[in-house]
């Protein structure tokens, strides 16, 4: 089995339209680590993202979580490999006129049959572990509120707790702060902080701010055009690091990726 818990090997994208996604993308993520992936819109950000638990299918390559290929799992090996990795989004996803306890629990469909999961048929365990999971991200208190009736930060801090109750070892953000003002947006990413270190559990954010990739990584990686352009620990990240990762300066991928 993978030391890493995330492998690409070798992967590609190309769209029906002959866009290309993603371009020989080599890539380790061990466990623990708090990924922030930088670039501009276009670069293959969400693609890369959302390939890992196969939302987004690859046309060339690999992808291992814990050393077993996703691409090829297919029915209850897909299935259980996705439990393990949660997704958050940024348009949160809830189903917006049910409960935020109903919200949250939706978390657990993957482990109920579909009768079950269709009837809201949970476990006290699963709603233990709801409340539990919403105290979490402070909001213990709208458990059976309208997810309707709550502010977006509110509603993402919902989603994060949704993924929580999962129980994964990977979670994904894709721009989980794109429609936040400066304050949500640090209650959510202080959330997947402490999930990430009190937790251990593997994070993965797409973000534009370089401030906030700087504040909240552990490591951060650059994409350009599909390719992957640079790949530090934060220790050794440089603002003109960055700038090169937006402003195209960066001599070759090959250079700037850190070995």
């Amino acid at each position: 089995m993978s030391k890493s818990i995330i492998e690409f090997k070798d992967v590609s994208k190309i769209y029906s339209n002959g866009t290309l996604g993603l371009k020989d993308v080599n890539l380790t993520v061990d466990p623990g680590e708090f990924v922030v992936i930088v670039g501009l819109s276009g670069a293959g950000k969400s693609t890369l993202l959302r390939s890992i638990n196969q939302l987004q299918t690859i046309s060339e390559g690999d992808v291992l979580i814990d050393g077993q290929s996703i691409v090829k799992a297919r029915g209850k090996s897909l299935r259980e490999l996705r439990r393990s990795i949660g997704m958050i989004f940024q348009n949160f996803n809830l189903v917006k006129q049910s409960s935020v306890q109903r919200n949250v629990l939706s978390g657990r469909v993957g482990y109920y049959s579909t009768f079950k999961s269709v009837f809201g048929l949970f476990s006290k365990e699963d709603k233990q572990n709801a409340v539990d999971a919403l105290k979490r991200v402070s909001l213990a208190e709208k458990i059976y509120t309208r997810a309707d009736q709550l502010s977006g930060g509110q509603q993402q801090r919902v989603a994060i707790a949704r993924t929580l109750i999962q129980n994964p070892k990977i979670i994904l953000a894709d721009e989980p702060i794109a429609s936040l003002d400066p304050l949500t947006t640090k209650l959510v990413l202080d959330d997947l902080k402490s999930i990430n270190e009190e937790l251990g559990i593997t994070v993965m954010v797409n973000l534009h701010s370089k401030e906030l990739a700087k504040k909240y990584a552990t490591r951060i990686i650059g994409l350009r055009a599909g390719e992957l352009i640079y790949d530090k620990k934060i220790n050794e990240v440089s603002e003109v690091d960055l700038d090169q990762i937006y402003n195209g300066e960066t001599a070759s991928p090959k250079e700037a990726v850190n070995e």
